[in-house]
């Protein structure tokens, strides 16, 4: 794939695996030319568990990919998850001691680079360094300051780190195909390129992506990122409550929750009817619908209830006046942003991919935010991170391996 108009991104979800091929074309216009989706296997709450069903379920979704467009993927922007994903906010700061006080692009990467020498463990790795806002001689609110004069330039940055563990079995997963990690992006940051507006990123909003195994939190503020969260709960949690409580196998769940699932019982007929089949040995039987969209509430509200108490705890709670934007599958369930500002406190809107043509009715649905979402990512930050510095140390090839590694991929069988 020409790197410099087609862009690769994979969703490795706890659920799914969703890989995306799209191509930018002379007016920035970006066209979905493949899409390949696949069950996930060997994953549990965004964390590979097994490698090889992990290894598979990706092939699968690469290989669909590939056939839909024609193009082989030789790299791609990864999205990962996972309760062992934390963040903190740091600051960097350097002097200019050029004569002339001016700031260019090498002086930015240097306040940043200062930012992220930071203390971890060493089972932790850095994932993003992301600039918030930077300051220039004491003047604050700065956001690109190349090309202006200043004796020191401080910056305010998010920093997320992963366990290294996790990040390395994701890594080579991915990598065991043949296909290069151009970098590994937060989940709920790239849900949230594909779903907000600039309006709502400025005034102060949150991202809650209710995925599969987790539940993943973003903050923005003044057009940036101030807090993120992953939270170990998701759709799969509301699927497992319908099968014991309904005594019906999981997949059954999962279609039921589908097909008649309501986050508010009290707007459904109390004397609605609807059939949860049964295991091997029985029929199923007849149950009301209330009762069923009542387990779903219980449990949602219990996992809008720690969306609430993590966005209280990042101290920005009466900062969002364009409230919340709920995302990932489990947010096409009906009534579910009614129960969500109720329990939130705040506006709540359901956000699906937007800014993309081609193959795209099927992927304006909310569950395929984050995957839209990490190709949006990569157009905007590919060029830079590819003209810079890995933000890993150790997962990118330099020069000769990589081009060497492109050429056999090139050589393998279609």
């Amino acid at each position: 794939m020409g790197r410099n108009s087609s862009f690769a991104a994979i969703d490795v979800g706890t659920t799914k695996i969703c890989t995306l091929i799209a191509e930018v074309n002379g007016d920035y216009e970006i066209q979905i030319t493949g899409v390949g989706v696949a069950p996930a296997q060997g994953l549990r709450k965004g964390i590979v568990v097994n490698i090889d069903e992990t290894i598979e379920s990706i092939q699968s979704s690469v290989d669909k990919a590939e056939r839909a467009s024609g193009n082989r993927i030789l790299s791609a922007y990864v999205g990962i998850a996972g309760s062992h994903i934390s963040s903190l906010n740091n600051r960097g700061v350097i002097a200019i001691s050029r004569n002339d006080r001016l700031i260019t692009r090498e002086d930015v990467t240097r306040v940043l680079e200062s930012a992220r020498t930071i203390s971890i463990p060493s089972n932790r790795e850095v994932l993003h360094v992301i600039p918030r806002s930077y300051i220039l001689d004491g003047q604050e609110g700065v956001k690109n300051p190349v090309g202006m004069h200043g004796y020191r330039l401080d910056v305010e940055t998010h920093i997320v780190t992963g366990a290294v563990t996790s990040i390395q079995n994701l890594t080579k997963c991915v990598t065991s195909l043949g296909v290069e990690v151009e970098d590994l992006v937060l989940e709920p940051i790239a849900s949230a390129e594909a779903i907000l507006t600039d309006e709502e990123k400025e005034m102060g909003v949150a991202v809650v992506d209710i995925g599969g195994g987790t539940t993943d939190l973003a903050i923005f503020m003044e057009s940036s990122i101030w807090h993120t969260a992953v939270l170990p709960v998701g759709g799969y949690h509301l699927t497992n409550d319908i099968a014991i409580g309904l005594r019906t196998p999981f997949a059954s769940a999962e279609e039921i929750k589908l097909r008649y699932g309501y986050a508010l019982p009290e707007l459904v007929d109390a004397e609605e009817e609807i059939h949860s089949p049964g295991f091997a040995s029985t029929n199923g039987r007849r149950i009301r619908r209330r009762h069923l969209c009542e387990v779903i509430k219980a449990r949602l509200e219990e996992m809008l209830s720690m969306v609430a108490i993590e966005i209280k705890r990042s101290g920005y709670d009466a900062m969002l006046p364009a409230g919340v934007v709920l995302t990932g599958g489990t947010s096409n369930l009906l009534g579910i942003d009614n129960l969500a500002s109720d329990v939130l406190e705040l506006p709540v809107r359901v956000g699906g991919p937007k800014g993309i043509i081609g193959v795209t009715e099927s992927l304006q649905n909310p569950a395929f935010a984050t995957s839209v979402g990490l190709l949006l990512w990569g157009i905007k930050h590919g060029s830079a991170q590819r003209n810079g510095q890995k933000a890993r140390n150790g997962l990118g090839m330099g020069g000769f391996y990589k081009r060497l590694a492109l050429w056999v991929r090139e050589l393998l069988p279609q």
